[in-house]
């Protein structure tokens, strides 16, 4: 774990901070290309009442319009939560090179908890994967947002 991946899981943190604002499950994902954030997101699924917003994807769509392009290669995801299966699999179809998660999810995580969907050697794209960062600060969110 690095020093630059602490800060922008910080900044991942920061927006599951804005979800839990508005009463959604607090995860946040931050996508940084060439060391600058070049999108953001977070859960809205109750928001928009849409089984698809999850944080990831709301960044992934983002950083695709900015860019022009549905290939995010030389892009790092950071996410508070490890990704679902959907999730997991979005990485891996906008060949994002690097995932960096803070909480493992034992219920859903697909990055290597239940499986590891983005590092699947039979996909043509496989995402490089650390586990774990600031692990206590995510974990604890999501703890204290369901024990409320």
């Amino acid at each position: 774990m690095c020093i630059v991946d602490e800060r922008f899981m910080a900044l991942a943190i920061a927006e599951a901070k804005k979800a839990e604002a508005i009463g959604e499950v607090p995860i946040g994902a931050v996508i940084v290309k060439d060391g600058a954030v070049l999108a953001a997101g977070y859960n809205k699924r109750e928001l928009l009442q849409e089984p698809t917003a999850h944080a990831e994807l709301m960044a992934i769509e983002q950083a695709s319009r900015k860019l022009g392009t549905w290939r995010l290669s030389g892009c790092t995801l950071y996410v508070t939560l490890e990704p679902c299966p959907m999730c997991a699999g979005t990485i891996v179809l906008s060949r994002i090179d690097r995932l960096v998660y803070g909480a493992s999810d034992p219920k859903a995580g697909c990055a290597g908890t239940l499986m590891n969907l983005v590092q699947e050697e039979r996909f043509n794209h496989r995402a490089e994967v650390e586990a774990g960062v600031l692990s206590e600060r995510c974990s604890a969110m999501l703890s204290d947002f369901f024990e409320n």
